[in-house]
């Protein structure tokens, strides 16, 4: 869990222009005339965020923002942790503030706590899932556009490792790159004479672990093999760099996965297809 009172950050992630950007989308040139037309402006709200169901929590500090953005005098106590498990039924943050600037910055607030708090929820499921087998879940770049930062933040919430934030950080040579190149030991090659320190190479046959490592592979992810696969694969490569399982690993595959000696797993769905968690978030008026 994090400590709910620290301040927000993230590397390579600006807070304050994400939530600028997200309020603009929602208030485009004109703002939110239902709020101005309906609600007093001197109106003012508290309001309760809850989780109806059993949930990992992620996103508080960003909903905070939201609000803080449009009410820099609202009183926010924030009643859960990002990384905490709770149960159905129970409140995550309390605040008090301008009507209107609540009632706009609800939704954007609110949509932000569901997504991360799903995807920590699914992730938490998948870490349980292999607990004591020695195997550490990694997540994957199939993330939204625009949200990797975050999304990966609330896989760590749940308990994985993050696992190449881009590009940039990391070569990643899969049957594409082999293709052109020429081969796996052709394509390795040329990574490791560009001088790239760390090379993930994609292997989906036994064949082509030896010619992976000796051009000079640092990390194997071995590629939609089944259990008895991935067994020989691990005793092939015997230790000499780490070893990643990947491709179709399901909540009711992963454990056997993760026991044939795998160093990782890693899994898409985390960021691809956690549904929301439900919360809701209830105002009540205050004079």
């Amino acid at each position: 869990m994090t400590d709910p009172h620290a301040p927000f950050t993230l590397d390579a992630f600006d807070l304050d222009a994400f939530v600028a950007a997200t309020l603009a989308e929602d208030l485009g040139a004109i703002g939110d005339i239902t709020s101005q037309a309906v609600i007093p402006a001197d109106a003012r709200f508290s309001g309760v965020m809850d989780s109806r169901e059993a949930i990992v929590v992620a996103g508080l500090p960003i909903a905070e923002a939201f609000f803080r953005a449009l009410d820099p005098d609202v009183r926010i106590e924030r009643l859960a942790a990002d990384g905490d498990r709770i149960g159905a039924g129970s409140d995550v943050l309390r605040l008090a503030g301008r009507a209107r600037a609540m009632l706009t910055a609800e939704r954007s607030a609110l949509n932000l706590v569901q997504h991360l708090s799903g995807v920590a929820t699914l992730t938490r499921t998948y870490v349980d899932a292999i607990a004591g087998t020695g195997a550490t879940l990694l997540d994957t770049r199939k993330t939204i556009p625009g949200l990797r930062r975050l999304e990966k933040y609330a896989t760590r919430m749940g308990g994985a490792t993050n696992h190449r934030m881009g590009l940039w950080d990391a070569a990643m040579i899969k049957d594409n790159h082999v293709a052109v190149a020429g081969g796996i030991h052709a394509a390795v090659s040329r990574a490791v004479a560009a001088g790239i320190a760390q090379i993930i190479v994609e292997v989906d046959s036994i064949d082509q672990i030896d010619p992976a490592l000796q051009a000079g592979a640092t990390h194997l992810l071995l590629d939609n093999m089944d259990v008895a696969t991935l067994r020989t694969a691990v005793a092939r490569v015997d230790g000499r760099v780490p070893t990643e399982a990947s491709g179709g690993v399901r909540l009711d595959t992963i454990r056997a996965i993760a026991e044939t000696g795998v160093r990782y797993v890693s899994v898409g769905r985390l960021t691809q297809s956690a549904p929301a968690a439900d919360l809701g978030l209830d105002f009540t008026p205050t004079s």
